[in-house]
């Protein structure tokens, strides 16, 4: 089994790809007028209007109701991009080191959804990403 992708369901379609097509810096794959995917290496952000999901099964979701999920990017410079988008984005909280060795900060999208970029800062931290 592979983790493929994570899907957001929002109020306002174009507000949501533009907001992390401006915090990912990727361009988003628009499949139809109410679905967006933003493919990165490891998985893909899925974002879907509120009409999509009915055809899945009317009322099982609604945008601007997660409090429980954090969506994560791992990215090389953390110092770099918390310095691009600190004034642009809700901060949740500053730049800092978590006990498990991930420098982070964290903010929250347009409709609140939680967002966290990060990066292995201690040694035991990079040997877990395989990265040195």
């Amino acid at each position: 089994m592979k983790l493929a992708s994570v899907r957001l369901i929002t109020a306002d379609i174009q507000r949501t790809v533009s907001f992390y097509e401006m915090v990912t810096g990727l361009s988003a794959d628009w499949l139809a007028p109410v679905f967006a995917e933003i493919v990165t290496p490891a998985a893909t952000l899925a974002i879907g209007a509120v009409e999509t999901v009915a055809l899945w099964q009317a009322g099982s979701a609604e945008p601007a109701a997660n409090r429980t999920a954090y969506i994560e990017f791992q990215v090389a410079d953390i110092d770099a991009d918390y310095a691009r988008l600190k004034d642009k984005v809700p901060l949740v909280h500053e730049l800092k080191t978590m006990p498990w060795g991930n420098k982070t900060f964290q903010f929250r999208d347009p409709e609140g959804t939680a967002v966290s970029l990060y990066m292995p800062a201690t040694e035991a931290a990079r040997q877990r990403f395989g990265s040195r």
